[in-house]
């Protein structure tokens, strides 16, 4: 059996290519950054805490996965390892090993993705903004932009794809 599970962030945007031929298929490669589990001591030594590990998908998967897909997201993928092998330009043998995708989860709301992203963006916006200041500090309007907007983790948003749970159902009515 070749079945694989993954759960990680998107360390960049997919790719998609077509097919040549009569009936050109989407192909999308993307790479998924997969937290790995080591020792504090090891992590504190500068060892790698995450797995990058290539990805490809074929046809309606792959148009899904490029049109919802972004860097940073964190998904779940199920499907297959695959070595392969060519021959490069110089001749000599390569082996690659990439996963082949063939079902595509969020493992995030959507609000929850753009939430991060907006933070991250305020505050690379607002490093920007004061390291282009000058020292002097006491002109207020120089400094009413880089105000970040505060945003509590606690407010559920409109965005948000999740169903409320219906309280009024009783377990003893459940056929399972």
């Amino acid at each position: 059996m070749n079945k694989i599970i993954l759960m990680g962030r998107l360390a960049r945007d997919p790719e998609i290519r077509y097919s040549a031929g009569a009936n050109p298929i989407a192909v999308v490669r993307y790479t998924l950054a997969v937290d790995r589990q080591i020792s504090r001591e090891r992590k504190d030594a500068g060892e790698q805490s995450a797995d990058f590990i290539n990805c490809t998908c074929f046809g309606k998967d792959a148009e899904f996965v490029a049109k919802f897909y972004q860097k940073g997201q964190l998904v779940s993928v199920v499907g297959r390892i695959q070595v392969r092998n060519y021959d490069d330009q110089g001749g000599n043998r390569r082996w690659v090993t990439e996963v082949i995708t063939n079902e595509h989860f969020f493992a995030e709301s959507r609000a929850s993705f753009e939430g991060r992203n907006e933070s991250a963006n305020n505050n690379q916006n607002d490093t920007d903004v004061s390291s282009s200041q000058s020292d002097n500090n006491s002109n207020p309007q120089s400094q009413s932009h880089t105000q970040p907007q505060s945003q509590s983790q606690d407010d559920t948003s409109p965005n948000d794809t999740f169903y409320e749970v219906d309280n009024s159902l009783a377990d003893d009515n459940l056929p399972f």
